[in-house]
């Protein structure tokens, strides 16, 4: 017996972690700073922790009441109905039912290269087909209504990426809105806001008061910290909102993460000393690496050294991680994210000595 065929399927490659560079070179983990998965330098909200720990006891029962007062949480915070609100486990998991929603056999959407592999991944999972708009490193990745309307071709969905991974590139919400005045009616334009709080750009949830043809995602796996909890959602018009009771995984998003994420949503100075971290952290990479950068709304920053593997193997050895950026078809190109003052400074100097040679 065998599965069906995923030939098409191109694989998530995450960024290494500690422990698994660690025991491969023999190095002791607290030697290594990991600055590969874009992920929060400062960990959890202390009252995020909290709220796990108290939650530990009562994960014997169904997380009904922790997810509708984070979900109506969430809708006050965006001043939305909370039928708006699709909590999911992950941003990923939004991404899996707005595919179950829209996707039918045959359908095609529309992705950007480089880009997120999970886009393509959920639409080939309902047999949807998958087709490219190219983001170029010549043009600084710039994101623009055209550049994607010259690859449409009446796509049932187009993924947008902003703050884009991995390069920081951003599109405007009047770029986005052009995009969607132009798209045909049946276009789901779903905007990805995963680094979102690290931009002073606006968000697309604009455009929900008047449009049915958008959605946006969010996250707490980066400026709140909660990564290894996946907790995502997305914010959806009112118009098909209902459709979430009928593509939600029963008790998808667990206990613990909802009372995380409500507790997170409450410590706004842990997402403000993350954020003011991030923000001085691009500032310095950028002035002191030594090897071309791209401008970032996120927290990371691509440049360009070269052979990344290389760099990438080197840096290891010298106990800093960051991301090469092969699997993103950038071989050139590694990803730094931004840490705190010390693992920044750290891995910058040594990516310096290793660029140095």
């Amino acid at each position: 017996m065998k599965p069906r065929d995923l030939s098409d399927h191109v694989p998530y490659r995450a960024g290494r972690g500690i422990t698994e560079v660690a025991r491969e070179l023999g190095l002791n983990p607290d030697d290594l700073h990991k600055l590969s998965s874009n992920e929060n330098p400062f960990g959890p909200s202390p009252r995020a922790v909290e709220a796990i720990v108290d939650a530990a006891e009562s994960v014997h029962t169904y997380p009904k009441a922790a997810h509708t007062d984070l979900v109506e949480a969430l809708a006050e915070t965006w001043a939305l109905d909370p039928v708006q609100v699709w909590l999911t486990p992950g941003g990923d998991g939004f991404l899996d039912y707005l595919a179950r929603a829209f996707l039918d056999s045959g359908d095609r959407v529309l992705v950007p290269e480089p880009g997120f592999a999970y886009y393509a991944m959920s639409a080939h999972y309902r047999d949807a087909g998958v087709d490219q708009y190219h983001l170029s490193k010549h043009d600084g990745f710039e994101q623009t209504a055209e550049t994607i309307l010259e690859a449409y071709d009446d796509h049932r969905i187009i993924y947008v990426t902003t703050p884009h991974n991995p390069s920081g590139s951003e599109m405007t919400l009047d770029e986005i809105e052009t995009l969607t005045e132009t798209t045909n009616e049946d276009t789901l334009v779903v905007v990805d806001e995963a680094y979102g709080e690290f931009t002073s750009n606006s968000s697309a949830r604009q455009l929900l008061d008047e449009r049915d043809d958008v959605a946006v995602l969010r996250t707490f796996s980066k400026a709140y910290g909660l990564a290894g909890l996946r907790l995502g959602y997305g914010l959806v018009p009112r118009a098909w909102a209902s459709a979430y009771e009928r593509v939600n995984t029963p008790f998808a998003v667990n206990a613990p993460a909802c009372y995380a994420g409500l507790a997170a949503l409450d410590d706004d100075d842990h997402v403000e000393r993350t954020v003011e971290t991030v923000h001085w952290a691009r500032t310095y990479i950028r002035e002191t690496l030594g090897a071309p950068t791209w401008e970032s709304g996120g927290n990371f920053v691509l440049a360009e050294v070269g052979n990344a593997k290389d760099v990438t193997e080197q840096a290891q050895r010298k106990g800093t991680i960051i991301r090469d950026c092969t699997s993103f078809g950038l071989s050139e190109c590694i990803r730094v994210s931004c840490g705190t003052k010390e693992t920044t400074t750290r891995a910058v100097a040594t990516l310096n000595e290793v660029l140095d040679g």
